[in-house]
């Protein structure tokens, strides 16, 4: 199957790997690379029905300390508080900004959507495989295509060659469908989760502040 393909649904993807576990009875293990707890959310909910999953909340993107703990402790209460019919467990991975930066040099005024944020999603996404690899996971997989700002093309040809080269099947998604990022908003909403306005790295955050500046200042004129 070419995944390079624009033409790949994934969705339907997912649902004939879900359908024919379901069909053997079986309730494979998936590591979920988590981006934070309202885009997990959904993935959760959802997933939780088909799949015994562990959290692997990895973001050394996340320039800001304090925010990304913030986010790690939402990320837990969710887990806590979410109800599932299969338990959902939690991996923290190594909190490394310079990692992150070292990832990107070069490509720090790559606007976002661009090369810059490609790297981040290897980045995150060979961790989760490499990890998947290490414990023996049936599969692995991302939240991020849930954002409508994070490219599932993309995200998933990383997915495959991460699949690759750690020999781990990774779970072909894009979890933005079937009102899949309306339905994490919603549950936002219902657990009162923090939910940031920018992916987490300080380049996003100023240009988010940038957009910001120039709403006020167009509803000024």
């Amino acid at each position: 199957m070419n995944h390079g393909c624009k033409k790949n649904n994934y969705q339907k993807e997912l649902e004939k790997i879900i359908l024919s576990h379901e069909k053997a009875g079986e309730v494979p293990s998936l590591l979920l690379h988590s981006c934070c707890a309202p885009c997990s959310s959904y993935c959760l909910e959802y997933l939780s029905q088909f799949f015994l999953i562990t959290i692997f909340y990895y973001n050394p993107n996340i320039t800001n300390k304090d925010e990304y703990r913030k986010r790690v402790l939402e990320q837990q209460r969710l887990i806590r508080e979410l109800p599932v019919k299969h338990k959902i467990s939690f991996i923290e991975g190594e909190y490394n900004p310079s990692l992150f930066f070292e990832t990107i040099k070069g490509y720090e005024n790559i606007p976002e959507g661009g090369e810059r944020c490609y790297r981040c999603y290897e980045l995150r996404i060979r961790e989760c495989g490499k990890l998947a690899k290490e414990q023996g996971f049936d599969y692995f997989t991302t939240t991020l295509s849930i954002s409508p700002l994070k490219d599932a093309q993309k995200l998933n040809e990383i997915g495959g060659q991460m699949s690759k080269e750690y020999e781990v099947k990774y779970l072909y998604s894009d979890f933005k469908k079937k009102e899949g990022y309306k339905r994490s908003i919603l549950l936002s909403q219902e657990y009162n989760l923090y939910r940031q306005n920018y992916c987490g790295c300080i380049f996003s955050q100023k240009e988010q502040e940038q957009r910001e500046k120039n709403r006020e200042k167009n509803c000024a004129i």
